[in-house]
């Protein structure tokens, strides 16, 4: 494996390139000597361990703490103090430290098929599960909110197959190990660039299909409302829907309390009838996934990616004002 990743890098002559592979690697082995250590002790002495940490992170990193607090301002400035959401912000650091440096490497190891429910409670899952189970195929979508990663292994794990859409990472060594424990939870995995080419087959065969669809889309994308900005959002999922005529499916995996506990549960159903009427159905569908996504995370604030660049690009009225 490390031969197939890394020799690439190695073949170039330049000094950077190689400096960028023995880089890779290091980041690899830290990765897993983490695993192996964290594998030591029980999870929840490391979640503690990661909540410190996210701290450290609040404290340490200014450009992530000012740009979570300029994200979040405008988002919920009209329900919150100042003092409150700096409140809202630091837990968000704490949950995503414990989600990446804890709960990422030992859920395979943690969700099987016996024990998932000691750390996975499921909430309203009825009209999802009757979707899934028709298998005529559908969309489920979820955003960097709660642990998506948790809510598609544990629906793996109770025998319903998905299919996901990923980007690798940067380093194609921690990203062949991660997608490596994501298929042994029996997903399925699309690479996200050319996903339209695929995408298609995967909904005739009656798999569900699943995005992250609170990425920033880039100055093409569609600017729908979101937590009243406009953000730029793909397209490619309300065109799927429409071309397939499957439902859109929007959920998500919360913590519920200290530890790894999670609730499973579905916050809208969006049903191919119900954009028929509409005068600009790809826009009207983008819109109110977007509108459910951010009605489940005004519940639970604390367990958003706020960090993360959501807004980053603006429609074109706005950059010419």
């Amino acid at each position: 494996m490390f031969r197939t990743l890394t020799q690439p890098l190695l073949d170039a002559t330049g000094a950077p390139t190689l400096y960028v592979a023995v880089r890779r690697v290091g980041e690899f082995v830290a990765l897993r000597l983490w695993a192996t250590i964290i594998g030591c002790f029980p999870v929840d002495v490391n979640l503690r361990t990661a909540r410190l940490m996210g701290r450290l992170w609040w404290a340490l990193i200014p450009r992530h703490r000012n740009r979570a607090m300029s994200n979040l301002r405008p988002a919920l400035g009209d329900r919150y103090s100042e003092r409150e959401l700096r409140r809202i912000a630091k837990r968000a650091f704490e949950h995503f430290a414990q989600l990446y440096l804890v709960e990422l490497v030992l859920t395979p190891r943690l969700i099987s098929a016996w024990s998932w429910a000691r750390h996975v409670e499921l909430g309203r899952l009825g009209p999802a599960l009757n979707e899934i189970l028709n298998r005529r195929g559908l969309i489920m979508l979820t955003g960097h909110f709660g642990s998506y990663e948790l809510l598609g292994f544990t629906i793996s794990k109770l025998g319903m197959p998905l299919t996901a859409v990923m980007r690798p990472l940067d380093n194609p060594l921690i990203s062949h190990y991660l997608e490596a424990s994501r298929k042994a939870g029996g997903l399925s995995l699309l690479y996200k660039k050319g996903v339209m080419a695929s995408a298609g087959n995967v909904i005739d065969t009656g798999r569900p299909l699943c995005f992250i669809a609170d990425q920033d889309a880039g100055r093409r994308g569609m600017f729908v409302d979101f937590f009243g900005r406009k953000a730029s959002t793909y397209k490619s999922i309300g065109l799927l829907a429409m071309a397939k005529r499957v439902p859109i499916v929007v959920g998500y995996a919360v913590r519920v309390r200290r530890g790894f506990h999670y609730r499973i549960d579905v916050e809208r159903v969006i049903q191919p009838e119900e954009w028929d009427a509409q005068d600009d159905p790809l826009r009207w569908i983008t819109q109110e996934y977007s509108w459910a996504l951010e009605a489940a995370i005004r519940r639970y604030p604390e367990q958003y990616l706020w960090m993360h660049r959501r807004w980053k690009h603006r429609p074109k009225q706005e950059r010419s004002a």
